[in-house]
């Protein structure tokens, strides 16, 4: 087996920075009326900035395949360029189409020649299952390099005319026509942007990180979805797909916006991630006082102190100093956050070889976690 070292990493972040009193502006209001919730929903999760692939006219500049296609060129130069590239391992929540893949979309837009892909599917954590893949990749001797990326465009699929035709019907009815707090909640959490690392056999560059291992965890034989699309979920908590639904009534349900059961996320996102760590770190005999930097994926600061009383309950806490986020500025990217985080904390020049760095991934579609550990060689 070879080692495997992150050797270059980059981020796309599109356009300028947008301020908490702009998003109504980027994404529209429903109904002609401002959200009641938005306020309540920044005030927790505590983002002041976050990328949209929106300009200032309204129009889309990006889809998900060219952010990240950015993001890959953004690791080249003239050591290292896209034709050099073994494997293409693209993670995402928010792909651009059901078919091709997220991956042949983005190996589309490189133009790099022929080159093997990949593409997780799934939310926050297919950003990690593209690192293990390319990982596994390099390990066992199958590539030399690979290419992972975690990415989102998600800022298309909250505009306020996703949810136009279900407040019409609501109307229609004479129902009270306000959108569900489950859909009007990630409005205002989500936001688009794409990262990207080259993994080598080999330690360059100047602050080449060792993957030492990788773990994941999945407790859907235990909850019901939690985070979805391209569904409803029924009363008794099953998850009825969009194509079981006559085209009717896919946008009468807004069916393909994305929509959180924040009570079942609270009951359980907390509690399920420390009992992940607690077992990931266990396996690996390690201490979480052995842990120089925490890089967690949090989609709001609401979370982080009940996180550290939840790790401290259950004896694995990380002391805050080893912490990094860097969610207040960037905004939740799902996928893309572990990465935009890393690559925010290699180019701080706090990091000094033999530092250790947990990578931190939870996924609150179905209750699924994911964890690197990382040294600094």
């Amino acid at each position: 087996m070879k080692e495997v070292y992150i050797t270059r990493i980059s981020k796309f972040l599109p356009n300028r920075p947008i301020s908490n009193d702009e998003m109504e502006d980027k994404l529209g209001t429903i109904n002609g009326k401002t959200s009641k919730g938005r306020r309540i929903v920044l005030r927790n999760n505590q983002i002041k900035t976050r990328y949209y692939a929106i300009d200032d006219n309204g129009n889309i500049t990006h889809n998900n395949a060219q952010l990240t296609k950015e993001a890959v060129e953004n690791l080249c130069d003239k050591d290292f360029s896209s034709q050099d590239i073994e494997l293409l391992s693209c993670g995402t929540g928010s792909p651009d189409q059901i078919l091709p893949s997220h991956a042949a979309m983005v190996h589309g837009f490189l133009k790099n020649g022929n080159t093997e892909i990949n593409s997780p599917s799934g939310a926050c954590c297919s950003g990690m299952n593209a690192l293990k893949f390319g990982f596994l990749s390099v390990k066992s001797g199958q590539t030399n390099n690979a290419v992972v990326t975690g990415s989102e465009r998600i800022s298309s699929w909250m505009k306020s005319d996703i949810f136009e035709d279900e407040v019409k019907h609501l109307e229609e009815l004479e129902e009270h026509p306000i959108l569900a707090f489950n859909k009007d909640f990630l409005r205002w959490m989500l936001s688009d942007g794409a990262g990207a690392f080259l993994l080598e056999n080999k330690p360059k560059g100047e602050t080449p990180l060792k993957i030492e291992w990788m773990e994941g965890f999945s407790y859907a034989h235990e909850i019901e979805a939690c985070m979805y699309a391209g569904g409803d979920k029924l009363d008794n908590g099953f998850l009825k797909p969009w194509s079981e639904y006559p085209t009717s009534e896919w946008s009468k349900k807004s069916l393909f916006a994305i929509k959180q059961d924040v009570k079942l996320l609270g009951a359980n996102i907390l509690t399920k991630g420390v009992d992940s760590l607690k077992k990931t770190l266990e396996k690996h005999n390690m201490a979480s006082s052995e842990i120089d930097y925490y890089l967690p994926h949090i989609s709001s600061y609401y979370f982080k102190e009940n996180l550290y009383e939840e790790m401290k309950n259950q004896g694995v806490e990380v002391p805050w100093e080893n912490w990094f986020m860097n969610l207040y500025k960037v905004g939740n990217v799902g996928a893309a956050s572990i990465y935009l985080m890393l690559e925010e904390l290699v180019n701080s020049g706090k990091l000094k070889k033999g530092d250790k760095i947990l990578l931190s991934v939870p996924e609150s579609a179905r209750f699924s976690y994911a964890y690197a550990l990382l040294t600094v060689s």
